[in-house]
């Protein structure tokens, strides 16, 4: 009787560690309850049954979540569920903006090397050539290179 209790407790736990994998990824109550059915089947052979009755337990236990891990892993769920879209947007921030290099603008944001400035009444990212420099410093555009705008201090 036993015997019937412990597999039934690991049956049940991993059957709901499947559905954990397979149908309700993350953490959920299925997740929580195959962990607890199959400890209990453990505690159960140690407690009630005996030392090489626990051990075979664990190593049931062990060989079963390795058993269904590898199922998983060799199903298609895992390629239905994999993002198979390439992402080719690239983003062009300064489109429809006229800057150059030369045009005189202010730092809106204290430039820790990054930060942004107005040109025109146009809000920009921008990136210091040469350091940090102060909010609401005069700044010249340097060059523009590949969507990011370098600039210095005037003053």
């Amino acid at each position: 009787m036993s015997t019937l209790i412990i597999a039934a407790f690991i049956a049940g736990g991993l059957i709901l560690f499947a559905i954990e994998v397979f149908l309700i990824p993350g953490i959920s109550i299925a997740g929580i309850g195959a962990a607890l059915c199959i400890l209990y089947a453990i505690f159960y052979a140690f407690a009630y049954v005996g030392m090489a009755a626990g051990w075979i337990t664990v190593c049931a236990a062990a060989a079963g979540i390795a058993l269904v891990t590898a199922w998983f892993m060799r199903s298609k769920t895992v390629d239905r569920l994999a993002l198979k879209k390439t992402l080719d947007y690239r983003p062009e921030p300064l489109k429809g903006l006229d800057l150059k290099p030369g045009d005189k603008g202010t730092a809106i944001t204290r430039l820790t090397l990054i930060g942004n400035a107005d040109f025109n009444g146009n809000l920009v990212e921008v990136q210091s050539a040469d350091g940090f420099i102060d909010e609401k410093t005069p700044i010249e555009i340097v060059r523009i290179d590949k969507g990011t705008v370098y600039v210095k201090s005037i003053q």
